[in-house]
């Protein structure tokens, strides 16, 4: 099989792995409401831990990093055996995020890609995904807004690839590409969360879902 070939290939699973929407199925399988139904309204992690299933919301964010950085590792890992490069391991994770965003199994309405974006960036290199998640715990820490962590943590990330490749992790410019594109979508995604944030009625991590 031919390396065109078989990108494509790994970058259409990569898509249909990321299409799977753990928030959903995750508080299906535990009998909790749709977490498209409250709150946000968004399928994430943050979303379901206003059900007040704190272990909803952590299998979520597991799940949904873990699509983001199995097609990464896989082909970062295997691929060039088979000739693909950088390209096909930055396709693959552009990929599995825009299959978060827009889930072919779930009318194309998925959530905002923070946690299956740090899945990614753990698939390019361990280091580059620590920091990145790093800079959202401090955010969050100190000012206890995930949308505001999340918007930092996507601003900063295309910085740490630049910065740290080819001494801390690998660089390319597939790569910064990628990051490039899923850092302006994460914030694209978040444009009501700015407004809200803005106005002062953007809610704070742990706030349980209005009824």
């Amino acid at each position: 099989m031919s390396p065109t070939l078989l990108t494509v290939l790994c970058t259409l699973a990569a898509y249909l792995i990321g299409s799977l929407s753990f928030a959903v199925l995750v508080s299906r399988s535990m009998g909790l409401a749709d977490p498209r139904s409250y709150g946000s309204g968004n399928p994430g992690a943050t979303n379901v831990l206003r059900s007040g299933s704190k272990k909803a919301a952590i299998a979520t964010l597991l799940l949904d990093a873990a699509k983001g950085w199995l097609p990464v590792f896989l082909v970062r890992v295997f691929g060039p055996a088979h000739g693909l490069d950088d390209t096909a391991v930055a396709l693959a994770g552009l990929a599995a995020f825009l299959g978060h965003l827009y889930p072919v199994f779930f009318r194309f309405q998925g959530g905002k890609g923070v946690a299956t974006a740090a899945g990614v960036l753990l698939g390019i290199a361990p280091l580059l995904g620590l920091a990145t998640l790093l800079t959202w715990i401090i955010v969050a820490g100190f000012f206890r807004y995930s949308s505001l962590a999340a918007l930092v943590a996507a601003v900063f990330a295309p910085f740490y690839l630049v910065l740290g490749g080819g001494i801390a992790w690998p660089r390319s410019t597939a790569l910064v590409a990628a990051t490039v594109v899923m850092a302006a979508l994460l914030v694209w995604r978040h444009r009501l969360n700015i407004q809200r944030l803005l106005a002062g009625q953007e809610s704070r991590l742990g706030s349980k879902k209005k009824r």
